[in-house]
């Protein structure tokens, strides 16, 4: 079950990042705008659809490796979806990942099979009593409210990022809890008991409202203040999360020491991964995204992975 969980996984990584990639690719050759003809303009493009297709993979990847695997285990694996999107983007854009790229890409993977070798997270339980999940979603929900109002009354765009993407990774923790309860609530009784959990119709609210916020974040501020907040900010309220509510288990004592260490290659190689963003992105926009600024004449205010 857990090699389940973990090829699902990464599957699930690989998949949101083709998605990404591809939606990125066609929209870089539309002009800017918003609205129904966008959303015609992208789905004449069979790049578009491809990206769509690689998102909903993702998703569907998703709830089965939650089914078959704990969340400790399963959220922090989605860390993989930043170098495989690079790794995707540079064949695709005909482009070369500089030396540094490459040994960040290196660090994130070693940094991440560190952690979880050592602390090999455990768990079978997919469902917890109300008395768990009320202050579960208290603390998780106050905690984003919290973020947000920070957010509006800092006057540093870095500060506002951070908080604003600290706040959409606890929002993405918080998702996958309640699809991960969900899913095993339709794996033992079926799709009319599916239809009928709470849980269902929150992963659903707590997922729109979480990429509201992501969005929120990577327009406030560098992506050098975001990544790092919501790569590590997931896998760490995902690790309490499946502790708290499900029972899940990690080693502890002197192996949270290579666990300590495997934390830090995976943020050293976001750090340097965000640096080579930018040179990604502006391959990916190309003519296209120019053209469409040069319509709009609004700026920019950061890159977007």
């Amino acid at each position: 079950m857990i090699e389940l969980a973990v090829g699902f996984a990464v599957a699930g990584a690989a998949s949101n990042a083709l998605g990404t990639v591809c939606q990125r690719k066609a929209a870089s050759t539309v002009a800017r705008g918003g609205g129904l003809r966008l959303l015609l303009a992208l789905a004449r493009r069979p790049v578009w659809l491809v990206g769509i297709g690689g998102v909903t993979g993702a998703a569907l990847f998703q709830a089965l490796a939650l089914v078959n695997g704990p969340l400790a285990l399963v959220q922090p694996l989605f860390v993989l979806e930043l170098p495989f999107a690079l790794l995707i983007a540079v064949p695709l854009l005909h482009s070369g990942l500089p030396p540094a790229g490459w040994r960040a890409v290196a660090g994130v993977v070693a940094g991440l099979a560190l952690l979880l070798v050592s602390a090999a997270p455990a768990g079978a339980k997919h469902q917890a009593s109300m008395e768990r999940w009320i202050p579960a979603l208290a603390l998780c929900l106050g905690a984003m409210a919290t973020a947000v109002v920070l957010a509006r009354t800092g006057r540093s765009a870095l500060f506002r990022a951070a908080v604003l993407a600290a706040a959409a990774a606890i929002g993405n923790a918080l998702t996958a809890a309640l699809l991960k309860s969900a899913t095993g609530t339709f794996a033992a009784s079926g799709l009319p008991a599916f239809l009928t959990a709470w849980q269902t119709y929150g992963f659903a609210l707590t997922g729109v409202g979480t990429l509201l916020l992501l969005e929120n974040a990577l327009q406030a501020g560098a992506l050098e203040a975001s990544q790092p907040a919501l790569t590590i900010g997931d896998a760490t309220v995902s690790l309490v999360l499946g502790v708290t509510l499900f029972d899940e288990r990690v080693r502890t004592g002197w192996w949270l020491v290579p666990e300590a260490v495997g934390v830090g290659l995976i943020l050293w190689g976001v750090l340097r991964l965000t640096r080579v963003v930018p040179h990604i992105q502006q391959t990916l926009v190309g003519e296209g995204g120019a053209r469409g600024r040069a319509e709009d004449r609004t700026p920019r205010r950061s890159p977007d992975v």
